[in-house]
């Protein structure tokens, strides 16, 4: 489970240090793949294949469905870990993304997500203010709840 906030820096070259215990959990090779809320999400091989599983079985005569599917294969690359402990993100999704220089990588259970540091802020900041009404209305927090 991947779970924490790091923050790094993306160098001119497009290389990214992954923390040592997502790397863990990622592995030597894993996914990255243009995510949603404008980050990317990074996938350990098994968790993107049990991902590539389900989204093969949307039915494809749904527009929506090739369009997701579509954005997300299309952006998806594998990426490799070097001896230092980064990644090279490719342009594609270091542009999507918008990541220029400080990043943030945080961990949300069976992905990490990659940041650009100021979209980062802008969103938690928002998703702050809103936090408890989601509680609210996804979790329960009864006895036998979380």
């Amino acid at each position: 489970m991947f779970m924490g906030e790091y923050r790094h820096s993306i160098d001119l070259k497009g290389r990214l240090f992954i923390p040592a215990r997502f790397r863990e959990g990622l592995g030597d090779r894993f996914v990255i793949t243009k995510g949603l809320d404008g980050c990317l999400f990074a996938y350990p091989r098994q968790e993107w294949e049990a991902l590539e599983q389900k989204l093969k079985s949307l039915p494809f005569t749904k527009g929506d469905a090739r369009a997701f599917v579509r954005f997300f294969f299309s952006g998806a690359a594998e990426c490799e870990v070097d001896k230092q402990g980064r990644i090279l993100v490719p342009g594609n999704l270091r542009d999507y993304a918008r990541l220029v220089k400080d990043v943030v990588i945080i961990g949300v259970s069976t992905r990490v997500e990659i940041w650009a540091s100021d979209e980062w802020e802008k969103y938690s900041g928002q998703a702050a203010v809103s936090y408890e009404e989601i509680a609210e209305k996804l979790v329960d927090f009864a006895p036998g709840g979380i």
